[in-house]
């Protein structure tokens, strides 16, 4: 018999919380520090949300996620870091405005990086790190066999020692140059989109801009679990059941069909009772964006969404690049539920 190691990967996780929100909260300018809006921008790199709502509350929104409030525009563009640490771009993009950027590659196996507030992040195999000549530090392997050394760089391109003729600034411009030389595919969002009259930086890289909007899909005669407190969820069984039956409304599963018949056989599943009166059949509707989405627009659509919820309840599933999501379950006008998971 061969001995596989069940050690190889780390397990998977997932961190549940519940939060009580004030009663009125500005639509501009959300808290920023209190979950789910910390969970917002924190994973700043999404690339699916989905809205799931009764088909009564999507119809008090729909009006207002028609329109540009419902778009994500972004572009992608073929750079260097180089281009992005020097002249207009480093300096209106960066120092002056705040983008959003992530390049081509595979978290772990890749060199990966990324833009997000000013700072910079590197992830680099080993020879590619001690060729740059930058101070990193080790990323953490979780004990795995066989698994290469992998290092994280990180730079504030704001602080003021960021500038060129300074020596750390200079020293990441010379591994640009020198290691870090090759053109990559990005993915670029501004969050202070300038107006058409003038020529942005990123005008003369040739960007291929895109625009997605919502796909919209009924869900009708589907079961939803009763919640009669919120407190209830804190069993880590329930949190885990309730979670799984967002993914499955996500993948738009037969299984939680009022109607479903499928053999036991292939499936024993059942929508979770998580009251006396068990789930009830209601019709849903699922809204999806899919492509580049920043975290101001998953916390847009969240507060679309809680301003005319009432006592009612929708949710939120984000799945982000490099393997991390999580769901946001608004239950009523103050308690939230939010599972953030890898």
């Amino acid at each position: 018999m061969f001995e596989f190691s069940r050690h190889e990967t780390p397990s998977s996780k997932c961190y549940f919380t519940h939060s009580v929100l004030p009663n009125y909260a500005e639509h501009d300018r959300p808290p920023t520090k209190k979950k789910p809006f910390s969970t917002f921008l924190s994973q700043p790199f999404a690339h699916t949300l989905d809205l799931i709502l009764p088909s009564e509350i999507y119809e008090l929104i729909r009006h207002e996620l028609d329109s540009d409030v419902g778009t994500v525009h972004y572009a992608r563009v073929y750079m260097s870091l180089k281009e992005i640490l020097a002249g207009d771009f480093f300096n209106e993009y960066i120092k002056k405005g705040n983008i959003l950027m992530l390049s081509e590659g595979r978290r772990g196996v890749d060199n990966v990086f990324s833009l997000y507030e000013g700072i910079l992040k590197l992830e680099l195999d080993r020879p590619t790190y001690e060729r740059c000549g930058l101070v990193g530090k080790p990323i953490p392997d979780g004990g795995r066999k066989h698994a290469k050394a992998r290092y994280a760089i990180e730079y504030n391109l704001r602080l003021p020692s960021m500038l060129h003729g300074k020596r750390g600034f200079e020293r990441l411009v010379w591994a640009c140059k020198n290691v870090l030389n090759n053109s990559l595919t990005w993915l670029f969002h501004d969050f202070q989109p300038p107006s058409s009259e003038t020529e942005t930086p990123i005008a003369k890289h040739c960007p291929m801009l895109k625009s997605i909007r919502p796909t919209i899909t009924n869900l009708p005669n589907t079961l939803v679990p009763t919640i009669t407190s919120v407190s209830d969820m804190y069993d880590a069984d329930a949190a885990a059941d309730l979670l799984e039956w967002l993914g499955l409304v996500s993948l738009d599963s037969p299984r939680i069909r009022a109607d479903d018949s499928i053999d036991p056989y292939l499936s024993r599943y059942q929508v979770p009772e998580l009251s006396e009166s068990g789930p009830v059949a209601r019709n849903l509707v699922k809204m999806q964006w899919y492509g580049f989405i920043p975290p101001t627009f998953v916390r847009d659509v969240y507060m679309c969404a809680r301003k005319v919820v009432g006592e009612e309840w929708f949710a939120v599933n984000v799945s982000c690049f490099h393997g991390q999501a999580y769901s946001v379950l608004n239950y009523g006008v103050n308690d939230t539920l939010s599972w953030e998971y890898s």
